[in-house]
Order: structure tokens, then C-alpha cells, then sequence
């Protein structure tokens, strides 16, 4: 089946490592082309090259901390300089929390605001204009099942993931007109690095799978982790030309975790 992707031009934040490099090939699969952010200089550079070679398209990538707006601006500006502009925004930059809502400081609250929320209000006003120049684009918001289902240890990231949701339906209302689709996904457990990372902190190199299936026994109907290859079909799809009627909604990817309808 034919996308409709070929040739155009998708921005990835948090896009070298877990869902966001599953998003950035699975795009790349379909002939777009990239814009690979992250931090990581030397990790972009890596995986822009393998990339580019795998799937025989342009892959330019922009080492920027999203947090701030001088790392959203090198985005923006990115974007324009290799390629005119972008047709696809993918907003997947962040990482979980772990704190009490008594004992966290002002400056935790802001950094992780400044992540989860103002890198795609200020991409958003960035990219939202190359997107109408060039006819209309889509924008994906990775959010989390914490938006409207908290886990009690990361009160921080549960609030922001939610006003990301919040703040994609509210763009998609404005931008609608320019051909310019909005949507949120909100995923549940997802086996990234991090998850790997965290549950060898916690139980050794030794008891971590058997860690992990626990917390998959627990929370995930399908009593599993979904893949983050499993969750990039989803994105893929919603930016291609099969899902032009889909505009302002969010998208549970969550192997049944979800304990409402």
C-alpha cells in the first residue's frame, strides 16, 4: 500500500533512540525524508548516516535541546535551510518523572513544562507556516495513557502529558483550514530504553525481564509491552494520505491498559 510519503519532509524530536527512531525509520520506509533531532551530536550523526544509507533518502539532523527556544528556533530554521520546510511534525521528546507533588521544586515543574508542552507550542509557530507555504502538513503529538490515567509516582509528567493533549486538539481547531492535520497519541507501556534502563536499577541485570513482565501483568490487558516499531506503524499511518479525514482526536495505543471508554 502506497502512503502517499514519498518525498516529503518529517521533523522527529527525540529522534535517535526508542519511539522516536521506530517513527523516524518507519517514515523513512515510505520514502519521507528527515529531520532528526536530538542532543546527542555524535548519536544524530550515527543514525542520520545509517539511515540515509538503509532507505536511500536525505536525512538531516539537528542537535538541539527542545526545551528551550533556542533549541526549538535551530529546529525551525533546520528544516528550512536543508529543506525548504516540512510537511510532517512528530512532537516525541520527554521522559517520565519520579517525585511527590509536596517534595518537587519550581524548577523541576518548569523544565519538564518547557519539554512536554512549550517545545510544541514553539514548533507549532515555527513549522505551522513552512507547513502552509507548502499546502498543508501534519503534526503528532506523543503524549502518554498518563494524560487521563496517572501513575502515582510521576505527578509532573501526568499533568504536562495531559496539557500536551490539551494543547493538540486546541491547534487542531485553529489549523484546519490550511490542510493541516493535529492528533495526539497517548501510548501505553511501550518497551524503550528507558524502561530497560530502569528496571535493571531496580532489579538487576538478572531479574529485569521478570521485573518488566510484572509491570506488563499488572498494567497492560494484553499482558505485554507493545514495541516501538508496533507503535511507529501508528504514526506512520496517521501522517499518510490514508487518514486525511482524522483531525483533533487522540489515539490510545496501550495493549488494553486503559480502564475507560
Amino acid at each position: 500500500m502506497d502512503l502517499g510519503l514519498r518525498d516529503k519532509v518529517a521533523i522527529i524530536t527525540g529522534g535517535t533512540v526508542g519511539i522516536g527512531l521506530a517513527v523516524a525509520e518507519g517514515l523513512a520506509a515510505e520514502g519521507a525524508n528527515l529531520v532528526l533531532v536530538a542532543r546527542d551530536h555524535d548519536r544524530i550523526d550515527a543514525e542520520a548516516s545509517r539511515i540515509a544509507d538503509k532507505y536511500g533518502i536525505l536525512v538531516h539532523g539537528v542537535a538541539a535541546d527542545v526545551a528551550t527556544a533556542e533549541g526549538c528556533n535551530s529546529v525551525i530554521s533546520g528544516a528550512q535551510k536543508a529543506f525548504g520546510g516540512a510537511d510532517i511534525l512528530i512532537n516525541n521528546a520527554g521522559t517520565g518523572s519520579n517525585e511527590t507533588i509536596q517534595e518537587a521544586t519550581d524548577e523541576k515543574w518548569q523544565y519538564y513544562w518547557d519539554l512536554h508542552v512549550m517545545a510544541a507550542v514553539r514548533l507549532a509557530r515555527g513549522i505551522v507556516p513552512q507547513m502552509k507555504k507548502r499546502g498543508g502538513g501534519v503534526v503528532l503529538h506523543n503524549a502518554s495513557i498518563c494524560a487521563v490515567q496517572p501513575l502515582w509516582y510521576e505527578p509532573i509528567y501526568n499533568t504536562t502529558k495531559s496539557a500536551l493533549m490539551m494543547f493538540s486538539k486546541t491547534l487542531s481547531t485553529e489549523v484546519v483550514g490550511d490542510n493541516i492535520r493535529v492528533n495526539c497519541i497517548n501510548p501505553g507501556l511501550i518497551l524503550t530504553p528507558d524502561w530497560v534502563k530502569t528496571a535493571k536499577q531496580l532489579a538487576g541485570e538478572g531479574g529485569y525481564q521478570a521485573h518488566l513482565q510484572g509491570v506488563a501483568d499488572e498494567y497492560a490487558t494484553m499482558k505485554r509491552f507493545g514495541t516501538p516499531e508496533e507503535l511507529a506503524h501508528f504514526f506512520v499511518f496517521l501522517c499518510s494520505d490514508k487518514a486525511t479525514y482524522s483531525t483533533g482526536s487522540t489515539y490510545f495505543v496501550d495493549g488494553g491498559m486503559l480502564k475507560t471508554i
